[in-house]
């Protein structure tokens, strides 16, 4: 499990670059040559921020944000000249700048997904290694195919050595490569699909095509552990952005969440035909509702106009719950789909084959490569790209609420 200071930003603290005036300038080029400070200013000149700095009989200053860890070795280069990083106490309604951490090459190819989306809100946890992890599984799931995993493996490869040269700047995401790779083989041999159904793995777990059915409640089991997740991180949110009463009524807080437990409880129940999961799936959804209409009811106003307004937005609510979850019925879909290809690849490479001779065996071949790699370019983007939907509309969606402000190291434009 990530560590909680893996889960968070990173710390930062409000500080004062305070110097001499006559050495103001060259405490301001130390600050932009460590790039450690995202200075309050109009824009990024040297000029603008110099002309912003606050002046006391003859002493500057210029505030600013800093990571905590790097303010220490910050004070100690601005000593150099006279100067100093002073902690300030954080302006109250203000929050700081957003930074992910970029620690480690496992991170720092996962970190587009979160950034792609939105800037993570200072107070909110860090999503970037959990939602790395459930893009990976999903896209394994839609994916799987040991051979065509294991090709995915090699392109990781290819890319951490930084070949071939054209696609050098895309080095980074070497580990989210090989990581979707390992994922599309762990499912390819629990579906026992090796380049198609070649018999080269056994089936450890169920045949797509032969047990559609149990992959479909598959894809919506994992959608619904993943919707849990969600919910987890989201209640965490709402407590660090509002407090426990924007926790407890938020929709995407532990009245979203009791509300999904209970649907996942009356489907559960309908499933295995348990009278008793359906009522207590039932009384769930009903205190998941109260909680939720109490929520919505405030944020209106209250009043007879508050309460439509919340009778309109629980209906609304139920039906968005509902749709969230059996969306992940793609996972189970575009795996079939990725199946399917792959066995009317291999009939057609075995038709060929059985005509024998040189000219069957030859067309058996191209036909086996050309399906293969098509299969494999098609329902790769595919399967990228539904799992990057349902990374950002099912899941993201609840975890964020607001916008964080990016941490922006100042450089100094004109210096």
């Amino acid at each position: 499990m990530p560590s909680r200071e893996a889960l968070t930003p990173v710390r930062m603290e409000r500080i004062a670059v305070v110097a001499p005036e006559n050495a103001l300038r060259d405490a301001l080029l130390l600050v932009a040559e460590a790039g450690v400070v995202d200075v309050d200013r109009a824009d990024d000149a040297l000029e603008t921020v110099v002309s912003a700095a606050v002046h006391r009989d003859s002493v500057a200053a210029v505030a600013g944000w800093c990571p905590a860890e790097r303010r220490p070795g910050l004070a100690a280069t601005l000593a150099g000249v006279g100067a100093a990083a002073v902690p300030l106490p954080v302006p109250r309604g203000v929050d700081p700048p957003s930074l992910l951490r970029s620690d480690g090459t496992v991170r720092q190819s996962f970190t587009p997904l979160v950034s792609t989306y939105g800037t993570v809100p200072y107070q909110d946890v860090d999503p970037t290694v959990l939602a790395g992890a459930a893009y990976v599984l999903m896209f394994g799931m839609m994916f799987g195919d040991a051979g065509q995993g294991l090709l995915l493996v090699a392109v990781g490869l290819l890319l951490r050595a930084g070949w071939p040269r054209r696609f050098a700047r895309w080095r980074s995401a070497w580990p989210f490569v090989m990581g979707a790779g390992f994922a599309s083989a762990a499912f390819g041999v629990l579906y026992g699909e090796f380049f198609g159904p070649t018999g080269v793995v056994p089936v450890l777990w169920l045949d797509p095509l032969d047990e559609p059915v149990r992959l479909l409640g598959a894809g919506v089991a994992a959608g619904a552990v993943l919707l849990a997740a969600a919910y987890a991180v989201a209640i965490v949110n709402r407590w660090r952005e509002g407090g426990p009463r924007l926790a407890l009524y938020a929709a995407s807080g532990i009245a979203g969440a009791t509300l999904f437990l209970g649907i996942a409880g009356i489907a559960g129940g309908l499933l295995l035909g348990s009278d008793l999961l359906v009522v207590a799936g039932a009384a769930t959804a009903a205190v998941g509702l109260v909680l939720a209409g109490i929520g919505f009811a405030a944020a209106s106003g209250g009043g007879a106009a508050g309460w439509v307004q919340a009778a309109v937005q629980l209906f609304d609510i139920v039906i968005r719950t509902g749709s969230n979850l059996v969306s992940f019925a793609r996972l189970a879909a575009f795996g079939l789909v990725h199946a399917a290809i792959g066995s009317v690849v291999w009939l057609g490479t075995t038709a060929l084959a059985d005509r024998g001779g040189v000219a069957g065996i030859a067309a058996a071949v191209l036909l086996f490569l050309l399906g293969n790699a098509f299969a494999f370019s098609l329902e790769a983007l595919v399967a990228a790209i539904q799992a990057l939907r349902l990374e950002f509309y099912e899941l993201f969606s609840r975890v964020f609420e607001i916008e964080g402000r990016p941490f922006r190291a100042w450089h100094g434009e004109d210096r």
